[in-house]
């Protein structure tokens, strides 16, 4: 699905087609909902690392609110924080556990099959990366969000690139968009592709816009409002920073 817009239209996208559809059995709505979940999991599993859950007792906090999430299609349970997905996933999973943590979750591990893929150890993995800090769960949640959404635009573009016939340029260059530290200079990647290094410093400029517009779509797909897409590049940027 695309957020592009066309003719001025803010084009149907995977969170507007969940919130439009509410309640439903529609096919379509409960796919997307599905995607948007198995991508954007990880930042509630480290808001429950971080707020002092063991690991086990994590997952099966992540795996019952998921499943009960998808089978009743709660969706409109978190009004007002609704428009953006991450927030209305927040709010529902905050709900979930003050309900639930009490008893015994509706999901424990080797329960009822979820359609998601949940790879634990890696989002342990991302958890162990965590600098020990004073941070609260929910920065820890928008920090891994935002990691998320970066990652998710970076494959979005390499994917494009490669399908165009320029995946050894995207591969080279796509580093300088997003990665700090020691990275080779200009003239390296000039040389490994044969170009000048100024024609790679007007590569890398016609990248970043493009990979601007890109992270923008990835975006638009967790917002149901257009006018929600800057807000939140402006909280995601606000969060690789802090």
């Amino acid at each position: 699905m695309s957020a592009e817009p066309a003719g001025g239209r803010f084009v149907t996208t995977k969170w507007t087609l969940v919130g439009a559809a509410g309640d439903s059995t529609d096919t379509q709505a409960r796919e997307a909902l599905a995607a948007l979940c198995q991508a954007y999991w990880p930042p509630l599993y480290a808001y429950l690392r971080r707020h002092g859950h063991d690991r086990e007792d994590a997952q099966d906090l992540v795996q019952g609110f998921f499943a009960r999430l998808l089978e009743r299609r709660d969706v409109g349970t978190a009004d007002p924080a609704r428009g953006r997905f991450r927030s209305f996933l927040l709010t529902a999973l905050k709900r979930y556990v003050i309900n639930e943590h009490e008893r015994a979750t509706s999901a424990k591990r080797g329960g009822p099959h979820l359609p998601l893929s949940l790879d634990f150890d890696e989002a342990e993995r991302g958890n162990a990366l965590e600098p020990r800090t004073d941070d609260t769960p929910e920065r820890v949640f928008d920090r891994r969000w935002a990691a998320i959404s970066l990652d998710r635009a970076v494959q979005r573009l390499r994917d494009q690139c490669h399908q165009e016939g320029k995946g050894a340029m995207a591969d080279a260059l796509l580093p300088y968009l997003t990665e700090g530290g020691d990275l080779p200079a200009y003239s390296a990647a000039a040389r490994a592709l044969g170009l000048s290094e100024g024609a790679i410093k007007v590569a890398v400029h016609r990248l970043r816009r493009r990979f601007g517009a890109v992270l923008r779509i990835e975006i638009a797909d967790t917002v149901l409002a257009p006018e929600d897409v800057e807000d939140e590049v402006r909280e995601l940027i606000r969060a690789v920073s802090a």
